[in-house]
């Protein structure tokens, strides 16, 4: 699974944000699957290790939201990005292609319940003396 999958949709977006913004410092690569990196977060300078094969298991950040628990936060979301330029293009594509169905659907709701007012309205017409 991608990391970015793990965070919370917020974390993704504004991991996105981060990455877009040019808010990862530094990183290398320390084993086969795992890095460690420098993210500028709002106020200070986090320290980030991202597993790509366990995201929840193995990363962290020392930030507020992260630390000390398993949660994926934006600034593992922006480190990944960073490094995989490649899934933060992923992401957006995803991202664009609900945005395009939500507005299908949106469509096809507003097209029946059209359809429903004109037929109300035949009915009432067709009873009409």
């Amino acid at each position: 699974m991608e990391l970015y999958r793990s965070a919370s949709l917020q974390s993704q977006f504004k991991g996105y944000d981060y990455f877009e913004n040019k808010k990862v410092i530094s990183f290398k690569q320390i084993s086969n699957c795992e890095y460690e990196g420098k993210v500028k977060g709002s106020t200070d300078i986090y320290d980030v290790i991202i597993n790509v094969e366990h995201p929840k298991k193995s990363s962290s950040c020392n930030c507020p939201h992260a630390s000390g628990t398993r949660i994926v936060c934006k600034h593992m979301v922006a480190l990944y990005f960073t490094i995989f330029p490649e899934k933060a293009s992923q992401f957006m594509k995803e991202i664009d292609e609900h945005n395009r169905e939500v507005e299908e659907y949106e469509k096809e709701l507003e097209i029946k319940k059209l359809e429903e007012e004109i037929k109300s309205l035949e009915d009432k017409l067709s009873s009409l003396p």
